[in-house]
């Protein structure tokens, strides 16, 4: 399956974009590769500075990304973990638990956030996605500024 590179416009900013990052802790080398790739493309786009928060593991960022959205005026959110399958099913019920919720905060708050949550079946696969193999952090970077633009672009205050 391939995948589009998002389309934001880096020469037309429409405001200097502000973008949190949530990440979990667990699984930390997999997800501080994560990080560094989404900061990096972030930062190389001009978007400084970068907030970014730590949560123990990946079924507390939707708590986090609720949290901060209601007390900080943002134009999205990037939430980054890995779950990695194990010998019981537990990583299926995170993995689907969190998006749902995450997909909720979004549209209740009118909030792009962006879903970098790795989900896996072996640790081979997950270094792929998080490093530069199959560089994710970039991919969720680049869709958190397209989707602020599109944010800014229909907000009705704006028109």
């Amino acid at each position: 399956m391939s995948f589009d590179p998002p389309v934001y416009n880096s020469e037309k900013p429409n405001k200097a974009l502000s973008i949190a990052i949530i990440a979990a802790r667990y699984n930390t080398a997999l997800v501080e590769a994560l990080i560094d790739n989404t900061v990096n493309t972030l930062k190389a786009s001009g978007i400084e500075p970068i907030c970014l928060e730590r949560v123990p593991g990946s079924a507390e960022l939707p708590y986090a990304a609720s949290l901060i959205e209601s007390n900080h005026s943002l134009d999205a959110l990037i939430v980054l973990g890995v779950i990695i399958a194990g010998e019981t099913d537990h990583h299926s019920v995170i993995a689907y638990s969190g998006a749902q919720a995450i997909n909720q905060i979004a549209l209740d708050k009118n909030i792009p956030i962006i879903n970098g949550v790795i989900v896996t079946n072996t640790q081979q696969e997950a270094e792929d996605r998080c490093g530069s193999k199959i560089n994710r952090g970039k991919e969720f970077a680049l869709a958190a500024l397209e989707m602020a633009q599109l944010k800014e672009k229909w907000t009705k205050n704006n028109r």
